[in-house]
């Protein structure tokens, strides 16, 4: 039973990543369209070969609450090395002068938010960061990856590795995961963060939990 659960869990969560990367590639709207709002600026960090599109759900649900949500356009399907896409991250949030931003990344982008936090010079501009389904301790699976842009997200990788040793900015982060992932066996518990299981699968369905929009709540009160 506990197997066929896990199929099930898989199947869903490929068929909402290819339904949304549908969509996103079929939406026209403009990014810029979501900067406006008087609460708490959020800046949005997708997963590897993800555009912001593909958390345009969330998006626009935090839009509609009144915070202006922030897309880095550079980031493009952020195939980039971890510290070079922290880079744009970085310097977006400079540029616009953000102040008590929250980072709202899923996969990957919970990496380059983390990066951002302990070497960005807009780090004290960054109040704290949601993950989902982030690989903190990297990823079994990376390095049988044929992409050398996947193979970065391996446990051994040397930025992974500098980034788990050091913990000073933990506290600030809640990592949100499902009790399986099919791309990060390892799961993505963080010591000293704010530790949320879900009680379902999966690495992309979970952006749509109503759980992560309400830590999102909590995160930018």
């Amino acid at each position: 039973m506990r197997r066929l659960r896990m199929l099930r869990w898989w199947a869903a969560d490929y068929v909402y990543a290819a339904v949304w990367q549908i969509r996103g590639a079929l939406s026209r709207t403009d990014p810029a369209s979501f900067r406006t709002g008087e609460r708490t600026a959020i800046v949005v960090i997708p997963g590897i070969w993800e555009s912001w599109r593909f958390l345009q759900p969330l998006i626009t649900s935090m839009h509609e609450r009144g915070h202006p949500v922030h897309v880095v356009r550079l980031l493009n399907l952020n195939n980039r090395p971890v510290a070079d896409a922290a880079r744009h991250v970085d310097a977006y949030i400079e540029e616009h002068e953000l102040e008590g931003a929250v980072l709202v990344a899923h996969s990957k982008g919970g990496l380059i938010g983390k990066y951002v936090m302990i070497h960005g010079d807009s780090a004290p501009r960054v109040r704290g960061m949601l993950a989902v389904a982030a690989p903190f301790q990297g990823s079994l699976y990376a390095r049988f990856m044929p992409l050398a842009s996947l193979r970065v997200l391996s446990p051994k990788n040397e930025v992974i590795l500098a980034l788990a040793l050091d913990q000073v900015v933990n506290s600030r982060i809640v990592s949100v995961f499902g009790r399986f992932d099919p791309h990060i066996p390892g799961g993505s518990r963080l010591d000293g963060a704010k530790n949320v299981e879900l009680d379902t699968g999966g690495h992309f369905r979970i952006l749509a939990h109503p759980r992560v929009l309400a830590e999102l709540a909590l995160l930018t009160e």
